[in-house]
This record gives C-alpha cells, sequence and structure tokens, in this order.
C-alpha cells in the first residue's frame, strides 16, 4: 500500500529534506524508494531505510559555545584589521545572534576607543554579547596595551587575541583582571573571555594551560591585578576558546583544517589530564569557511563553532569600497597570493591576498627581493630605483622618507632614532609605506591606485562565490552579513542531514541533495 505522504521525485524528496524542524525517513516501498516527513505507520507497507532527525541551524556546534557567550548560533564573524569588521558589521551580526568580533588590529587609539564606546552603548547596555580584536604588535607593544586599556575602559567582555607566538603581560593582564571567586563550581568565574586564534598546535599550548606564574607575579607586583586574582589564575586556561585558523586570508601558515583542527583537539585532551579545567576549553575552526558543506566539514572534524572571514569583507556592512567588494564577487578559488606583510616585513613574513584585479602581490614581492639583496636605498640599481619611483611608489623615495619619518617621529620615535642610523632599517620602514597605505588604498576605494590595492583574502572567498552562482547572493547589494551567515548555518543544517544519509548508504540524485537558497529567506 502506497502512502500519499511519501515523495518520490527528486523535487519531492528535496522538500522533505530542506523541512528542518522535522525528520527525514527514507523508506522503501517494493522496488521504489522515497522520502516522508512521518513516521510510517503499521500497515503502510512501507521499510525504514534510514532517518534523520529535526535540524535547526542553532542547534549546529556547542551548546557550550552558545550557553558561554550568550549567543544563538555557534558562528562567529572573525576581527578583519583595520576596522574592515567594523562597528556597523558588528552590530548586525551580534544582533542577529552571532559572536562578532571588531577588528580594531592596525587602528589608532583614538579610533578603537571611539568605536568600543559605541558598542558599549549600541551592544553593551543591552546585554547584547560582542568581541574585541587583540593583536599580538612585538614591534609596538604599546599598541596592545592601548588595546586592552580601552577594552577595560568600555567594558567588553570578549576579545579576540591573534597572531600570538608568545603571551604578553596585556593580555594575561586582561585575561586575569576578570577573574573573581564563585561560589558554585568550578569555584571561579571569568568575566573576561579570551577566544585565541591559532595555527600551531604549540601556540594553542600556550593558550590551553593557566598564564604563566611569571607574568602573573610580575602584574601583582606593579598592581595591575590583585594577588587573589593571580592565585585563581592558576586554576584556569588562559582562553575559554581556541580557534584553529587554516587557509585563512591575511595572516596564515595555510595548514589543512583537516589536520591541524583534530591535532589541537587531542592537545587540548592530553593538556586537560594535567589540567582538568582545560577540558571546558572548546576548539573551533577558521580558514577556508565560505560554503555550507566546508561548515559541516568543521563541525564533523571536532569543531565547537565556526568562524567566517573573507567572505564578511564582501558583506555590505564591512568597511571596505563598494570597488573592492565587486571584486572581491569575482574571485575565484585560485585567485590568491601571498605577498609580504607590513607588520613582519623584515622577517619574509606574508599573508594572503587576492591577486585578481590587483598587482600588489607582485610590487610587494619585488620590494622584499629588494630589501633581502640590498643594505640601503642608496644600493640599489639605478633601474630598480628608476621602478619603484615610477611604477610601484609612484613618487621619489626621498619623499616618502621624509613623510615616513614625520610619521615615526609621532608615533615611533625610537624607529626613526633607529632608522637615521640603520640605513637597511630605514629601506624597510620607505617599503613598509607602501604596503601599509596598499591596504588603505583598498579599504577607502582610492581608485588612482586600484592597481595597488592589499585585499585581505583566502580561497573561502572563491567557495563562496561558486557557491552563490545564480542565487541573490550573487550581487553584493545582497551581501548582508546577516544574509551570509543564515544561508551557511541553514545549508550546513540541511548538508548535514544528507551528509548522514550518504553515511547510512542512501545515494540522493543530486538534483535533491543541494542546498537552494531561495527556499530559505531571510526573515527578521
Amino acid at each position: 500500500m502506497t502512502d500519499a505522504r511519501v515523495r518520490y521525485d527528486a523535487e519531492g524528496v528535496h522538500t522533505v529534506l530542506a523541512d528542518l524542524e522535522r525528520p527525514c525517513y527514507i523508506v522503501g516501498d517494493g522496488g521504489r524508494v522515497g522520502a516522508t516527513n512521518a513516521p510510517p505507520l503499521p500497515g503502510d507497507g512501507l521499510t525504514v531505510l534510514a532517518a534523520v532527525a529535526p535540524q535547526h541551524p542553532d542547534r549546529l556546534g556547542s551548546a557550550g559555545f552558545r550557553r558561554h557567550h550568550g549567543v544563538r548560533y555557534a558562528y562567529m564573524t572573525g576581527a578583519m584589521a583595520g576596522g574592515i569588521a567594523c562597528e556597523e558589521l558588528v552590530i548586525a551580526a551580534a544582533r542577529a545572534g552571532h559572536l562578532a568580533s571588531f577588528g580594531a588590529a592596525g587602528l589608532p587609539e583614538d579610533r578603537i576607543d571611539a568605536a568600543l564606546q559605541r558598542l558599549e552603548s549600541a551592544l553593551g547596555s543591552a546585554g547584547v554579547p560582542y568581541a574585541c580584536n587583540l593583536i599580538h604588535s612585538p614591534m609596538a607593544p604599546a599598541q596592545e596595551r592601548a588595546c586592552v586599556d580601552a577594552c577595560l575602559r568600555h567594558r567588553v567582555r570578549c576579545v579576540e587575541a591573534s597572531a600570538f607566538v608568545q603571551l604578553t603581560p596585556d593580555l594575561v593582564r586582561y585575561r586575569l583582571a576578570g577573574l573573581h571567586r564563585d561560589p558554585g563550581p568550578p569555584g571561579v568565574r571569568a568575566e573576561h573571555r579570551v577566544v585565541a586564534k591559532v595555527s600551531r598546535p604549540e601556540t594553542a599550548e600556550l593558550f590551553l594551560r593557566p598564564a604563566p606564574g611569571e607574568l602573573t607575579a610580575a602584574l601583582v607586583a606593579d598592581g595591575s591585578v590583585t594577588a587573589e586574582q593571580a592565585e585563581l589564575a592558576r586554576t584556569v586556561p588562559l582562553a575559554d576558546d581556541i580557534t584553529v585558523e587554516a587557509d585563512s586570508g591575511g595572516h596564515t601558515d595555510r595548514r589543512p583544517l583537516a589536520v591541524l583542527l583534530p591535532a589541537v583537539v587531542r592537545l587540548r585532551d592530553r593538556v586537560a589530564r594535567e589540567h582538568p579545567a582545560t577540558a571546558r576549553v572548546r576548539v573551533g575552526a577558521a580558514g577556508g569557511i565560505g560554503t555550507p558543506e566546508a561548515v559541516v566539514a568543521a563541525l564533523a572534524l571536532g569543531a565547537a563553532y565556526v568562524v567566517t572571514g573573507s567572505v564578511n569583507q564582501a558583506a555590505t556592512e564591512a568597511a571596505t569600497s563598494p570597488a573592492v567588494k565587486r571584486l572581491l564577487a569575482g574571485a575565484g578559488l585560485a585567485d590568491c597570493a601571498m605577498a609580504p606583510a607590513a607588520d613582519l616585513f623584515e622577517q619574509g613574513v606574508t599573508v594572503q591576498v587576492l591577486a585578481r584585479g590587483t598587482m600588489f602581490p607582485g610590487h610587494a614581492g619585488r620590494l622584499y627581493r629588494l630589501y633581502r639583496d640590498h643594505d640601503s636605498l642608496a644600493a640599489l640599481p639605478p633601474t630598480e630605483r628608476r621602478y619603484l619611483e615610477q611604477r610601484v611608489l609612484r613618487r621619489p623615495l626621498d619623499d616618502v622618507w621624509r613623510d615616513t619619518a614625520d610619521y615615526l617621529a609621532t608615533h615611533h620615535p625610537a624607529w626613526r632614532e633607529r632608522a637615521e642610523r640603520d640605513p637597511k632599517f630605514r629601506m624597510a620602514m620607505v617599503f613598509r609605506w607602501y604596503l601599509a597605505m596598499a591596504s588603505r588604498w583598498a579599504v577607502t576605494g582610492e581608485a588612482g591606485r586600484k592597481g595597488d590595492w592589499q585585499i585581505w583574502c583566502g580561497p573561502a572567498m572563491g567557495a563562496f562565490n561558486a557557491w552563490t552562482a545564480g542565487s541573490a547572493l550573487a550581487d553584493p547589494a545582497r551581501r548582508q552579513v546577516t544574509a551570509i551567515a543564515h544561508h551557511l548555518l541553514h545549508g550546513a543544517a540541511f548538508h548535514a542531514r544528507v551528509t548522514q544519509l550518504r553515511l547510512a548508504g542512501v545515494r540522493l540524485p543530486a538534483a535533491c541533495a543541494e542546498y537552494r537558497i531561495g527556499d530559505f529567506p531571510v526573515t527578521g
């Protein structure tokens, strides 16, 4: 006897799968296989071949992450430096139930202060959680200190700590200043949450363990934290969450997520045998998260939450120019390249950037090769000097140095003194001028410097574009940060059901196993 509730055609099976609020049963009916949202009844003549439960997008990932941060979804919009992850983006994402991080890295103190004041007023006063990026600044520790001061002043309850290769007094100060005794288990309340973004297990271990005693003792000695807070710090790990960053835009080691994330999860479990509180540290995934399938893959690897980055740079709220967003909307999977990083130029550290539509990767690479091979600007071959002045800097080198020197005199006087004494360091400062300006030209959309735009971007952008082709999200004007998150999460819920059925041996035609953006309109 055939049950009218069973759908046998591809369109019908897709409809059943897309009803995320109800279970999905794959049933056999003689020689046919179909799908239904209702459990077969006795006498239907149907055999249940496989079944999957309802899959709500707000139940993907770790319930502990959602509860701890007070958010609806185990989804975070990561900080994009230079204020690209601006107040508008953070406010929109946070109000939609995501943990959103303000991109404070590289911004002056007054800009950070103004942004955090606005976020405190718009979100903090209403109890809506959000985060602020805290980037490790080994060449300019005062900037890191100023960011922590601003976070404490404006009662920021969560920081996203990135690029740390060692722990610093100011990072530890932020964590410890929020520690208090709690009468209930586990006995310590950490009001200052830390989400640490790492790309190496050895860096992850720094955050999985309690703060080093020598750092906490020094903070007590200078009055930054209390003796009780230092004592409590011995019982809690430095971070609440560890974000494993794979092949991402900007600073990246380009590690495969499938290799790195399980390694950090195992490390967490090993450290927890020595420090039991570490067992509560959640491990999330970032880098390459640009499609629903990528979200599902990260969760299947054990990620407690996912973090998006490159795709949000194309969001309407992101503080980068419309022209750059159009370039990003046309990016393919292979349209990224590595280029020298402004903040760690001399060390040869690179960042991943968009290569399509800009000559920045080639120009920046040329600057590093000249720096590596020559001891000073004066030692540059005449042909190279002309090329730099006419094609890259588009200004005389002497003029660039004067502007750089004036900036250093105000912001880094010790660097200027060193540059006056050390010709090679002066060359690095001049070349850094170009790298720093290239990112600003991209943010502002400086049309005359389009060929020099530095656009941080990973392959997730190309994957996102391929996935959204032909849909509403193909239009840059419709890529709101909340719409991006909505479809990634609803798509992940859909594909999670598809994946479970495939693992159970069910073969689904491609026509009914693909998430359709138009079927899940954004509401609210």
